[in-house]
């Protein structure tokens, strides 16, 4: 029998968190709640869920606040709710890491859609790489996939977000290949989203400033003519 998967709902509105959280337990989900910052971070480090929701406007802190600190602690897929459509807002979501967002008010049907994909994405991508090498070379570089974060050969450790990390797997995944920003960000995110594929360029940019010995004049992600990126694997930075 499949185990139960575990979601943590985090929403200040008791009108939004405790009807969503009735309709996913009746879809057979087991659901964990928290009304703030506080709350979540203290059930994440119980138990770690197979999936968090967060919503973006909490109160004293923001979502995107508690994403960073989560990751401190656990590493699951995350869908952003938010009350507002801009832009901007879905762009900052993705750069940091999240797998979906949705935009207030919505279906619950549509919510439990958008679960089950971000779900089966998260498997699908466990079940293809049983055997992930715990580090992996790029120029002087060891970037460290458990811990997200690159070793120099001086011992130097940088930190990468969320996003950063998953898109340094796609090009040790697909080395000395051209990818589009669509690819990457799908790759990456999980999803196609080509009204943020300038989110591509913004992480390309900070990891450039990271691996690159002269950012201006890449050797290790190279900017591919008529669009897209790709990483050079034999070249040393």
């Amino acid at each position: 029998m499949e185990t139960q998967k575990h979601i943590l709902l985090v929403d200040d509105e008791e009108d939004i968190r405790e009807p969503i959280s009735v309709y996913l337990e009746a879809q057979g989900f087991r659901v964990s709640t928290a009304s703030d910052a506080e709350q979540a971070l203290e059930s994440v480090s119980k138990e770690q869920p197979d999936l968090a929701i967060l919503d973006i406007m909490l109160g004293q802190t923001d979502g995107f606040t508690l994403f960073r600190e989560m990751q401190k602690i656990v590493t699951v897929p995350v869908i952003f709710l938010s009350g507002r459509a801009e832009e901007t807002e879905r762009i900052i979501g993705l750069e940091l890491g999240a797998d979906d967002y949705v935009v207030k008010p919505f279906n619950p049907r549509e919510l439990l859609a958008r679960i089950r994909a971000v779900l089966r994405r998260a498997a699908d991508k466990a079940a293809t790489s049983p055997t992930q090498a715990v580090s992996d070379r790029m120029g002087k570089w060891r970037f460290d996939h458990a811990n997200q974060e690159l070793v120099g050969e001086d011992g130097e450790s940088i930190v990468l977000s969320t996003g950063e990390a998953r898109l340094l797997k796609v090009f040790l995944e697909n080395p000395n290949t051209v990818l589009s920003r669509d690819q990457l960000l799908e790759l990456s995110q999980g999803r196609q989203a080509g009204l943020f594929d300038r989110s591509i360029d913004n992480y390309i940019s900070r990891i450039r400033k990271k691996i690159e010995k002269d950012p201006s004049q890449p050797r290790l992600i190279k900017t591919a003519w008529g669009g897209g990126y790709s990483f050079n694997q034999n070249s040393e930075s």
